[in-house]
């Protein structure tokens, strides 16, 4: 799926991956999540190595947020719930002790995406931008050291996606914000703020740099 890929983010930075469907985007991230080993070569997260190091414990450092994620969570949980179960990475509250000072981050966090006022209700009652915005804020729950987002704005309306970009917008101009690592397949979906972008081609790197200089008509 990826061949030849080497690739580095730094602190500070915010990352767009492009690519046609089938060049590797999710591929890249799952590796970077640690849910997925490569056949050969290294990947190392956040100073450690994969294989070396206990990923159940690395992998609560790393904030992801996807619509294939959405779909694991049950409808009926509230989406300060949602929020909050990522201090265990868990999916449901009943096997894990929460302090208030749990859910105190998690109804801050839910203010800050802009959905503060419906940290009572059900995930799957809110609308699909409410919801992709819950997930936002729950890959912030643990304070990550690193973000990575799977097409987040997928499945989205006009109106759901500008707030979504809005509140990644946001996110990238904040100083104490983690590194950040977006997937999508549409530029014009990229936010103010984001500083790099790596281009993917049949699992190789076609171009990665500063945005403005690989991002360009050719």
């Amino acid at each position: 799926v990826l061949d030849g890929l080497s690739w580095t983010v730094a602190p500070g930075e915010r990352w767009v991956v492009l690519g046609r469907n089938g060049s590797g985007k999710t591929t890249v991230l799952r590796l970077a999540s640690l849910t997925l080993h490569p056949s050969s070569g290294t990947v190392e997260v956040l100073g450690e190595t994969l294989g070396r190091t206990d990923v159940r414990v690395l992998r609560q450092r790393i904030g992801v947020a996807s619509s294939a994620l959405a779909d694991r969570l049950r409808p009926g949980l509230a989406a300060a719930d949602v929020v909050m179960t990522a201090r265990h990475a868990a999916l449901e509250p009943w096997w894990h002790t929460y302090t208030d000072d749990d859910r105190a981050t998690a109804a801050k966090l839910l203010d800050r995406m802009g959905v503060g006022g419906r940290a009572g209700q059900p995930f799957g009652t809110l609308s699909s931008g409410e919801r992709q915005r819950v997930l936002l804020a729950r890959s912030l729950m643990t304070d990550p050291g690193l973000l990575l987002l799977d097409e987040p704005t997928a499945g989205l309306d006009l109106g759901g996606r500008e707030e979504l970009v809005g509140a990644l917008t946001a996110l990238a101009a904040d100083p104490a914000s983690p590194p950040v690592v977006l997937v999508t397949h549409h530029v014009e979906e990229i936010p103010p703020g984001f500083t790099h972008a790596l281009l993917l081609r049949a699992g190789r790197v076609h171009a990665a740099g500063p945005l403005t200089e690989v991002l360009t008509t050719d």
